[in-house]
C-alpha cells in the first residue's frame, strides 16, 4: 500500500499506551486502510476514539456494545488473531 494514502493522523492515533493494540491497530491499518469501504473506516475512526481498555477487551473477544463497531472490531480480530481469536 502506498504510505501517502494512509493520513498520518491516524498512524499517531493508533499509537496507543498498550503495545499489543499498536500492534494490531496498525497491522489494520497498513494492510486494509486503503481498501477498506468508507463505513469501515469511519468505524475505525470512532473505534479509535474509545479507551484502551475497551478496545482490548473487545478484541479480547468481549461483546462490543456499538453494532457499528462490531465489524471493524471483528475484521481486526481475524487479521491480528487469525483463528485463535475463535
Amino acid at each position: 500500500m502506498n504510505d501517502a494514502s494512509i493520513p498520518s493522523r491516524l498512524r499517531w492515533r493508533c499509537r496507543r499506551g498498550m503495545q499489543e493494540l499498536d500492534v494490531l491497530l496498525g497491522r489494520w491499518l497498513e494492510s486494509r486502510w486503503g481498501g477498506a469501504p468508507a463505513d469501515m473506516q469511519r468505524a475505525f475512526e470512532r473505534l479509535l476514539e474509545c479507551e484502551d481498555d475497551l478496545i482490548w477487551n473487545w478484541l479480547m473477544g468481549r461483546t462490543v456494545p456499538d453494532p457499528a463497531l462490531s465489524g471493524i472490531v471483528e475484521e481486526i480480530r481475524e487479521l491480528g488473531f487469525g483463528d485463535r481469536a475463535h
